[in-house]
């Protein structure tokens, strides 16, 4: 198969298991409002393997966002924290050279980038009632949970595999 044609098939799967995801935390009404549990930023551990997740994880979160009926500023906001957490994922597994120590920090950018941007679209554009410390809490709380829990396991069970899965 053609390299370019196996980044853009690898890069949609991504998005699309992204937007299954949130949409069944979404479901179980866990994928919006101050504590946010998507199990789908358990996946935001993926560019540790490839950078072809970084704009599979983008695209997936806009679509994400528009489907679970995000404000536009949210979906812009949120889409750009999931970026900017992917991206450091990535520099964390090429920096490190996906030693252990990268392993352990490869939920870090994720979970900050989100605990950083997602309680000022919470504040300022749903006015949800709370303060930014607040928001900066249960957010924090939920991405630890989302990315830090769900991502490590995930980037443990996928490590093993990688070769096969992420194969340039």
């Amino acid at each position: 198969m053609n390299k370019n044609a196996r980044y853009i098939t690898q890069g949609a799967a991504i998005a699309a298991i992204y937007v299954v995801l949130t949409l069944i935390a979404n479901a179980f009404g866990l994928a919006n409002y101050a504590i946010q549990v998507r199990f789908s930023e358990a996946l935001t551990i993926l560019p540790y393997f490839t950078p072809v997740a970084i704009p599979g994880l983008f695209v997936g979160c806009i679509v994400s966002n528009i489907l679970t009926g995000c404000m536009p500023l949210d979906t812009v906001f949120g889409s750009i924290a999931t970026l900017l957490g992917a991206l450091g994922t990535y520099f964390i597994s090429v920096k490190l050279k996906h030693n252990k120590t990268a392993q352990y920090l490869a939920p870090v950018p994720p979970i900050v980038a989100n605990t950083l941007i997602v309680p000022f679209v919470l504040a300022y554009v749903y006015k949800f009632e709370g303060s930014i410390p607040y928001f900066m809490l249960t957010v924090g709380a939920g991405e630890i949970i989302s990315c830090g829990i769900l991502g490590l396991i995930l980037l443990k069970s996928l490590n093993s595999r990688k070769d096969r899965i992420f194969e340039d």
